[in-house]
């Protein structure tokens, strides 16, 4: 019985096995949030990326001007030093080090592997060395530090390019750094304090500011893109398969049509062997499962299975799938209302949760202009008093139809009348 390297293997048996091997997408919303996570991983590989590579460079600009304060500094106190030279060593390796920083940077593009870290890192621990040497005998860091202190704001510079916890940490042995020195060689007297303390917040604090604002942009950056992904859903049909359930999709269409080529072209011989037969018969019936569902799922589902923020915060019943009788406008104005209403929970708490219930229609014999039914929808939040709600949730909530809202245990109900085109006419 021969057997085949997998590089020899047909294109349709792999990509039926990766296929078999992946986790069904639309019924799990982890597996189906993974292309944004995916897009971001790819954009990260490059080094900065989705606008942080502007970030770094006003960061390099700050750390540059900073540098040639704390170097007038220097030569201010020229005459007290006991020794220049150290002095001047640590200024001179900080602007080496700053400028084969930047000449690496835009050689490699904006990337810094973990070897030229750490030597930048060694460098910048070599220029707090040679300055607190210099200093030591002036029993005072905090009034004469210099290049030192321009060394935490040399860390910006590496702001975009390496993870927030990295750069944290340095900052924390920088600031253990100044302590101690501080403990150890000044007198700590009403006059000196203010010195100390003013030293180390301005060594440190810019670097740890920088963290936080780089998180918080990668992290609105992640949240908008979502939004965009999300949006999409808007104008698709009442019932079709997801975007992430449509690659996969595409990924089987193309190998049932290389089956079938390979066939025509006689490269697979008839009658197919077992095996071959085999991987035919899965291959249909994977298409048939992708099809079936596209008959079942409508456009809301994939909406917040597929998103990342969504996912985690709201629970969908809609059993008569009528979320695709909605029309375009009144789609866009529930996905809003219920994308501001989670905005509010991230802001409280992750364990918050927004309940959707769309349906059933009533019987009534109320009749309404052109034919229309009236599909009742629920939004329940849990955590969210009405005081909280964004103005723009209200005028979201106006493009679905009339709406009541009622309060119960600091949570918010919203009931909507949402008038559609009965589907009974088309």
């Amino acid at each position: 019985m021969s057997t085949r390297s997998p590089a020899s293997r047909p294109a349709w048996d792999s990509t039926l096995e990766d296929t078999r091997r992946r986790p069904r997408r639309s019924r799990h919303s982890k597996n189906a949030s993974a292309s944004v996570a995916r897009a971001l991983g790819a954009a990260n590989e490059r080094g900065a990326s989705l606008g942080t590579g502007f970030l770094g460079r006003g960061a390099g600009v700050i750390a540059a001007l900073q540098a040639m304060y704390s170097l007038s500094i220097f030569i201010s106190h020229w005459q007290d030093y006991p020794a220049t030279l150290p002095a001047v060593a640590a200024w001179v390796l900080y602007l080496s080090t700053l400028g084969s920083a930047v000449v690496m940077l835009s050689t490699l593009g904006e990337q810094m592997p973990h070897w030229s870290f750490a030597l930048f890192v060694t460098l910048l621990a070599g220029v707090v060395a040679l300055d607190f040497l210099a200093i030591w005998p002036l029993h005072n860091i905090g009034e004469y530090a210099s290049a030192s202190t321009s060394a935490g704001f040399g860390l910006l510079l590496v702001l975009t390019l390496r993870g927030g916890r990295e750069l944290l940490v340095v900052a924390a042995a920088l600031a253990t750094a100044f302590i101690t020195a501080i403990i150890l060689n000044t007198p700590l007297t009403p006059r000196t304090i203010p010195w100390q303390v003013a030293i180390v917040t301005f060594t440190i604090l810019p670097i740890v500011a920088g963290v936080g604002i780089l998180r918080g942009f990668r992290r609105m950056v992640q949240v908008e893109l979502d939004r965009v992904m999300v949006q999409s859903t808007v104008s698709a049909p009442r019932f079709a398969v997801g975007m992430l359930a449509s690659e996969e999709l595409a990924r089987l269409d193309l190998a049932a049509e290389e089956l079938l080529d390979a066939v025509a072209a006689n490269r697979v011989a008839l009658p197919l062997t077992p095996k071959t037969a085999s991987v035919a018969a899965s291959l249909a019936t994977e298409l048939r499962l992708h099809l079936i569902e596209g008959r079942r799922e409508t456009w809301l589902y994939h909406a917040i299975t597929e998103s990342e923020l969504l996912g985690k915060s709201v629970t969908l019943t809609d059993r008569g799938s009528l979320a695709g009788l909605l029309d375009p406008t009144q789609r866009d104005g529930l996905l809003s209302a219920v994308w501001l209403l989670v905005s509010e929970i991230g802001k409280t708490s992750a364990t918050r949760t927004v309940q959707l219930t769309i349906g059933p229609i009533a019987a009534t014999n109320e009749r309404r202009s052109g034919n229309r039914i009236a599909v009742p929808i629920v939004i329940t939040t849990t955590g969210v008093p009405r005081s909280r709600v964004d103005p723009a949730t209200w005028e979201s909530i106006r493009k679905i139809g009339r709406y009541s809202d009622s309060t119960y245990n600091s949570s918010l109900r919203l009931d909507i009348a949402c008038l559609v085109d009965n589907p009974a006419d088309h």
